[in-house]
């Protein structure tokens, strides 16, 4: 499925919304002179507000991405698209939900 590269100007945030730091280890690919994010980056969440019953403060302190780009790729890493999956992971390694991603560009798409 096609969708728009995910930058690190893209919006990213957890379900409870808490937002993603994007930051990338690519210095190759940029979209309108703004790094493209790959499937290996995973970004720091900040002010999630989740708590579990009892209560449990449980933030999502990271995002775990799946589903890049088949067919582009940077030192063979895919890049992420809207499509992509980012798995929302609290400290103690539960899948929390999934990223709401707003890509922030419009000028390029891959599959």
């Amino acid at each position: 499925m096609p969708g728009h590269v995910l930058t690190i100007a893209s919006s990213i945030q957890c379900m409870h919304g808490g937002q993603a730091i994007l930051i990338t280890s690519n210095t190759r690919l940029l979209v309108s002179g703004v790094p493209a994010l790959l499937e290996t980056d995973v970004p720091v969440v900040v002010g999630c507000p989740f708590t579990l019953p009892g209560p449990k403060y449980s933030p999502c302190v990271k995002i775990e991405w799946t589903g890049g780009s088949s067919q582009l790729t940077v030192g063979g890493v895919k890049v992420l698209i809207a499509a992509s999956i980012g798995r929302c992971v609290s400290g103690e390694g539960a899948t929390q939900g999934i990223a709401i991603v707003n890509p922030n560009q419009v000028r390029a798409l891959a599959q």
